[in-house]
């Protein structure tokens, strides 16, 4: 496991961990935002009414009302990205992510308002009568690159697993896991059954669950986090400061925390901005498509409040909670995943200037430092080597090793810092991330640890939804590629591969699914910025018409 997530990672660090990434996926909605004239403020107030239906017209072509689209695209995005992804993104970058992760969503605002209206715009009608539509649609029909198209239609599928199938699943599991003490086979075979219930129904079914679900969960979760955030009430100002006030300097070092540099802020808060609302990805277009809508830029205006929803609320809270509660930088007793482990072959002493230094860059690859070779002498569960153990990205405290729920005695090879035999069960004191770490915040609110069980059925239904909605993304990929015939076979594969993912690595689930991201984005982007002058006149040709229907309107 952690030869193939180093391998992923070493990929991950060419594509959507490079810099290069960050600054084009920003850049777009930078470019955007101007060539539009700020359009994520200007339209924001005319969306809410379209949602509403205010301007609905008889007879508009699609499957779901702007409302369904909406619920389905949030469905799609609202997910762990909101509680794993904001508390993984802090503790990779610290709080300063948060400061990139609203400013990814701000800017995406008008990306997704881009990469709808254009979908929308150039959608067709599937073999079915199902409406079909997406990046891969314009990227055909108007771009003439059915080689561009086709790569975007493949790169969903596999983000379908990468995005939508195998993070959330995962963190279901593992919450489950660790707030009911449920096997993670158990919880993934349950829900994969309910999963093919739901996606065998199609966009019908799919709409009528997340229209009724989306609203009702992030109420719930907003009122669990606010609970965390009022109860540590004198920590609120130091959590904003924190946030704000690091964003060009980077993190210290602070309790467990080895320290972070600006670039990795920006970077992980960029990923896990992207990750979590998907603006630029290309995603939401798909579900978009099936709107009923006579205008495409009017559905476009609609999905301008996904990200708002989605980051500057929910993910805000998420992480306003986790730093206000001080668990961020704490280690607590947890049992380690083998890919997040190195054995280095000296200790250090976080006490030590020189020792902190030394971690710091090594965590963000700037500095290599000698690995330990050989044999781990283990008595009575105790290492007895004087090596140091880095369990994500902290140093490891009163470590145990178990061999069958028995303390081990023995040794335990290890090559180039990795323990090679994975029999064994290793816990102690680190830091955590993702879900455990979100979870482990809500327990300073005012439910204590009864908290855990707000993350955990959020991330039930959080995650669950995710999943339903890119089921659908997929199929609508495999329809475009292969035709409907294959959509039955692909649900098939997709549902095999959410219940094995409940028992996979978490890290090698997260990292993975960096690459699908960035493998899906980075033709999406290209393609709307080759379609900027068209998307330019698509606005000015809506408001004419606007202002013929509806004399009397007033912005």
């Amino acid at each position: 496991m952690q030869q193939i997530n180093t391998f992923l990672e070493l990929i991950d660090g060419y594509i959507g961990g490079s810099s290069w990434f960050v600054f084009l996926l920003i850049g777009t909605g930078l470019f955007f935002t101007f060539y539009l004239n700020f359009p994520q403020i200007r339209f924001f107030r005319h969306a809410i009414r379209i949602v509403k239906g205010k301007y609905d017209k008889q007879g508009d072509k699609g499957d779901a009302t702007h409302f369904q689209a909406l619920a389905t695209a949030l469905s799609g995005t609202v997910g762990t990205g909101n509680i794993a992804g904001v508390a993984l993104a802090i503790h990779l970058g610290g709080p300063s992510s948060l400061f990139w992760m609203i400013v990814t969503a701000f800017l995406g605002m008008t990306t997704k308002f881009v990469e709808v209206s254009l979908s929308h715009k150039y959608r067709e009608i599937a073999a079915d009568g199902t409406i079909s539509g997406g990046p891969m649609y314009y990227m055909k029909n108007k771009l003439n690159m059915k080689w561009m198209a086709a790569i975007f239609a493949f790169a969903t599928i596999i983000s379908s697993f990468g995005t939508g199938n195998m993070p959330q699943i995962n963190s279901i599991s593992n919450s489950f896991y660790s707030s009911f003490g449920i096997d993670h086979w158990i919880t993934g075979l349950v829900l994969a059954i309910l999963l093919t219930f739901i996606i065998i129904g199609g966009i019908q079914r799919i709409v009528k669950v997340t229209d009724k679900l989306v609203p009702f969960m992030a109420i719930i979760y907003i009122l669990g986090t606010l609970s965390v955030i009022i109860y540590n009430w004198e920590n609120i100002i130091p959590s904003i400061i924190a946030i704000f006030g690091n964003v060009f300097t980077g993190t210290s070092a602070v309790g467990g925390f080895l320290g972070s540099s600006v670039a990795f802020a920006l970077n992980r808060g960029v990923n896990r901005g992207l990750f979590s609302n998907e603006a630029g990805q290309g995603s939401a277009p798909i579900a978009h498509a099936a709107a009923r809508s006579h205008e495409p830029v009017s559905e476009g205006m609609v999905s301008i409040l996904e990200p708002f929803i989605d980051t500057v609320i929910i993910c805000t809270l998420t992480g306003l909670a986790v730093v206000s509660s001080g668990v961020w930088n704490q280690k607590v007793e947890n049992t380690f995943q083998y890919s997040a482990m190195k054995v280095l072959e000296r200790p250090y002493d976080m006490q030590n200037q020189k020792d902190a230094e030394t971690l710091k860059l090594y965590i963000l690859n700037k500095k290599d430092i000698p690995l330990f070779n050989g044999n781990l002498d283990v008595k009575d569960g105790e290492i007895r080597n004087s090596v140091s153990l880095i369990h994500t990205r902290s140093v490891a405290e009163n470590v145990k090793i178990k061999d069958n729920n028995k303390l081990y005695t023995g040794k335990i090879p290890v090559k180039n810092g990795i323990i090679t035999n994975q029999q064994f069960e290793i816990s102690g004191e680190s830091l955590i991330n993702s879900a455990p770490l979100t979870i482990e915040a809500f327990k300073k609110g005012f439910f204590g640890r009864y908290g855990e069980y707000i993350v955990t059925i959020g991330i039930l239904l959080f995650a669950f939804s995710t999943a339903i909605s890119w089921s659908y993304y997929g199929d609508r990929a495999v329809t475009y590629l292969f035709g409907v015939k294959y959509v039955f076979w692909y649900r098939l594969i997709y549902i095999a591969g959410f219940f094995l993912a409940s028992v996979v690595d978490t890290t090698i689930i997260w990292t993975f699914s960096g690459i699908a991201i960035a493998f899906m984005t980075l033709p999406n982007l290209v393609g709307i910025l080759l379609l900027r002058k068209d998307m330019k006149q698509s606005i000015k040709d809506y408001w004419e018409d606007f202002k013929i229907e509806h004399p009397n309107f007033k912005k």
